[in-house]
């Protein structure tokens, strides 16, 4: 557990108690705060009877508390525990800048933090892997893997890779990463920032902002002008530079089977750049990328039958998502639909000439369906199984199946994620009755 004695005899209110909002409490409470916590849901509640105070944070007074710790799922611009604790001049952060505080308790060490749209799971998985390889004392956390609070501390010379979304950007304030990579900025979320893109890439950009002299930043050339938040005095580097001046060639990626599509190629640029700036050599680099087994639900490939391979690409929440496996792969039977984040085929249409049919499901089946009759043959499949059911009767060895849904799965299923399980069982269905 990551915690600080400069918590001792504070006072905080935790909004929000699932894995984060668990992990701050104990932090907290392992290190002498006294906290008031509260969700919804009882069950949620009852591991902290007795352990703290248990009420909701709109409900108080909170003269004397010393921040409101909330979930970044906790939507500031329409939520109420925003203008409540404004009125005590009580901070509203997230469990990302409780660990910037606690930093400077812990041994020496490093920060990456990544951030961006698209890519962000993928290049932090891809960071944390070459360091392992190569021997660094590493761990991740953020938006990915374990609460960073509940994480033991690493030793002197480790490095906390971050995935950090713009919702927790939002929430902290003194986060100084010693690396800080912004991979790309594209309309999302855009509810958060009440359709506002403008807000939504300075919350991205923030990150850079927090930097101090000396510090690294890494950013797209376009981004990089466009956005002008950078410390004075921090480093910056250009992604699209990287393979010009690092010892690894961008015709290197068919040896990364788990980085293929140009996508990929990109998040592996900020990866080799991140941990040059490190001080890994170019093979412990190259040893990472070759044997960096990829993310579950990211382009993971889960089956294969008659030379037809399955694709589970249930992250892609959106169509700039979505693309990038659009062009990774050929003859493509597509699986797409769910729940729109935006109008249309977006960043998708370009990789069109790719897809050989398209099968489209949940609420936005029918828009997609329309969008897409002049380019393929489409069947309105309405659910993922009859998806899947159709795209394997039809593919023929070679072609590839792939669900990359470029919308939210709230519509049919709990998560992305539960989206993605269910795709793969019932492709493992699929190969277990071909017999292989």
């Amino acid at each position: 557990m990551i915690a600080s004695p400069a918590w001792n005899g504070c006072k905080y209110a935790v909004l929000g108690l699932a894995r984060s909002g668990r992990a701050t409490v104990n932090a907290l409470l392992s290190a002498g705060a006294e906290v008031t916590a509260w969700d919804e849901r009882s069950e949620a509640r009852a591991p902290f009877e007795g352990r703290a105070t248990l009420a909701d944070p709109v409900e108080i007074d909170l003269t004397g508390f010393d921040g409101v710790v909330v979930s970044p799922g906790v939507p500031l611009n329409t939520h109420p525990i925003k203008p409540h604790a404004d009125r005590f001049g009580v901070p509203v952060i997230g469990d990302i800048e409780l660990f910037a505080q606690a930093r400077g308790d812990l041994p020496p060490h490093r920060v990456v933090g990544i951030t961006g749209t698209n890519g962000k799971s993928t290049t932090t998985a891809l960071v944390h892997h070459i360091l392992k390889t190569a021997g660094v004392p590493t761990t991740m956390g953020g938006n990915i893997g374990l609460p960073i609070l509940e994480q033991e501390p690493l030793p002197e010379g480790g490095v906390y890779v971050l995935e950090l979304s713009s919702y927790q950007i939002d929430l902290t304030f003194s986060l100084a990463c010693e690396v800080a990579v912004l991979l790309n900025i594209t309309p999302d979320h855009l509810d958060r920032y009440n359709g506002d893109f403008a807000a939504y890439a300075a919350s991205k950009s923030r990150l850079f902002a927090m930097q101090t002299r000396g510090q690294n930043s890494i950013a797209r050339f376009t981004d990089a002008r466009s956005l002008g938040q950078f410390a004075e005095g921090s480093i910056a580097s250009i992604l699209e530079d990287v393979f010009k001046h690092r010892d690894i060639a961008a015709s290197e990626q068919a040896d990364w089977p788990s980085l293929q599509g140009p996508h990929n190629l990109e998040n592996a640029a900020a990866a080799i750049e991140a941990c040059d700036i490190l001080g890994l050599t170019a093979e412990q680099i190259r040893e990472g990328l070759r044997t960096f087994p990829g993310l579950p639900h990211r382009m993971e490939r889960v089956g294969e039958a008659r030379d037809i391979l399955y694709v589970n690409d249930s992250k892609a929440t959106n169509t700039a998502a979505a693309a990038p496996a659009l062009a990774a792969f050929d003859k493509i039977h597509w699986i797409v639909g769910g729940r729109a984040k935006e109008p249309g085929l977006g960043e998708c249409e370009q990789y069109i000439g790719r897809v050989t049919a398209a099968y489209t499901i949940g609420e936005a089946g029918d828009a997609f369906a329309e969008a897409l009759t002049p380019h393929c043959p489409v069947s309105r499949s309405g659910t993922l199984e009859k998806a899947i059911e159709l795209a394997s009767q039809v593919a023929r060895p070679g072609e590839t199946v792939l669900l990359s849904p470029a919308c939210a799965s709230f519509d049919q299923f709990r998560d992305f994620e539960d989206r993605g399980d269910q795709f793969r069982v019932l492709v493992h269905a699929i190969t277990r009755s071909e017999g292989i």
